[in-house]
């Protein structure tokens, strides 16, 4: 069996790196046939830090192929994608393309696997938000339709794709292979220094440090809802200088998206002059696997850093008004809060989660053996 995994942004490198295992094992056992693997990074994410030094803290292997497409709009993006793939796949003749996640990469290597009669197994399939405006939301609903083999994190996606009509034998109820990653390198994560990670990524506008960063919380932010209006980055930035800041350390692992808005609206001076914001460029997986575990609260608009939080028990507000991970959120047992980008609601949920405590949870099948639930799947399916 020969098989192409799409990587094209950085939530698909922890989600892939578990799968690339999963294989290697195979592969190595006596009496197994060997599958020949290709991986391919589109390049989505291309910046050093948002891509290679994922694939490197993952042991990740080299992409065998590369397509370089690089930022653009989403159909600039889509379209280029879908030239470079297609002579990938008039070349290789996999059996299977597999494509995890949401992002642009994941719905075009779909589509195009499928119009070169190619069989499309999507990793983390039947998630939904029910938000059309949101560009994830589209990729995921076209992906779901093309796949002929849709390995889901959840039994709230098993039902997200029976309500869509998707026949029952095309499901598979695997677990969140999001977690194996996490599993994988949780001892090692939390060996790290939180001081060290600060030093090795701190940004060169700030050279000054609070006296304690024992005690902190995190931001992440970086969808367009969030960040592409002043009127609506300012209150919360405003929010998070005025209030977060008087309280606790907030360590703010920035992406170029973000400081680029900031920029653009007049406030990253004021967010420089903070004394209490640590400003990090993006970091490495078991940086910020050490840094949730720490964590006193996480702000974020990430879904992968939700799925964390829900394990680790870290208390969670979601920069969002929707969430295609409801099992993440406080009424599924999960960790998590929707706050969208109001003030007002990020503040009242900020101080409940001030107080609480960690309450780790373990949805079912997230065990950490999810990516060899997702070969077998894949190896049944192939018969």
């Amino acid at each position: 069996m020969k098989i192409i995994s799409v990587v094209g942004a950085r939530p698909n490198f922890m989600k892939i790196a578990p799968f690339i295992n999963a294989i290697r094992k195979h592969n190595v056992n006596t009496g197994n046939e060997a599958i020949e693997h290709l991986l391919v990074h589109t390049g989505q994410h291309y910046d050093e830090r948002m891509s290679k030094v994922f694939f490197e803290s993952l042991g990740i292997p080299e992409a065998d192929i590369h397509l370089g497409i690089g930022s653009g709009s989403h159909a600039e993006q889509v379209g280029n994608t879908m030239i470079a793939f297609e002579k990938v796949l008039r070349e290789e003749r996999p059996d299977w393309v597999v494509v995890v996640g949401d992002v642009n990469a994941t719905l075009a290597c779909a589509v195009t696997a499928k119009k070169e009669h190619i069989r499309v197994c999507h990793i983390e399939a039947g998630l939904r938000s029910g938000d059309m405006d949101m560009p994830e939301e589209i990729n995921r609903l076209v992906t779901d339709r093309l796949s002929d083999l849709l390995l889901t994190p959840d039994r709230l996606s098993n039902e997200n794709l029976r309500k869509e009509g998707v026949p029952e034998e095309k499901i598979r109820f695997v677990g969140n292979i999001m977690i194996d990653t996490l599993e994988a390198n949780r001892q090692k994560a939390a060996a790290l220094d939180v001081g060290t990670i600060i030093r090795d990524n701190l940004l060169e506008s700030r050279t000054e440090l609070p006296d304690k960063v024992e005690s902190f919380s995190i931001l992440t932010m970086h969808r367009p809802s969030n960040v592409d209006r002043k009127e609506v980055l300012e209150p919360i930035i405003d929010f998070l200088l005025d209030e977060v800041c008087a309280r606790e350390v907030l360590i703010w692992p920035i992406h170029p998206r973000t400081r680029k808005q900031l920029e653009r609206f007049g406030l990253w001076d004021r967010v420089t002059a903070e004394p209490n914001l640590i400003l990090l460029h993006p970091v490495n997986y078991y940086e910020m696997l050490k840094l949730n575990m720490e964590a006193n609260t996480m702000l974020t608009d990430s879904g992968g850093l939700q799925e964390e939080c829900c394990v680790l028990g870290t208390p969670c507000m979601t920069l969002r008004w929707n969430t295609e991970r409801p099992i993440t959120l406080r009424e599924h047992g999960g960790a998590s809060i929707l706050v969208g980008n109001a003030v007002d609601k990020i503040r009242r949920a900020y101080k409940e989660l001030s107080q609480s405590t960690r309450k780790p949870q373990r949805p079912e099948l997230w065990d950490g053996q999810t990516a060899q639930r997702c070969l077998d799947a894949l190896l049944e399916a192939q018969g």
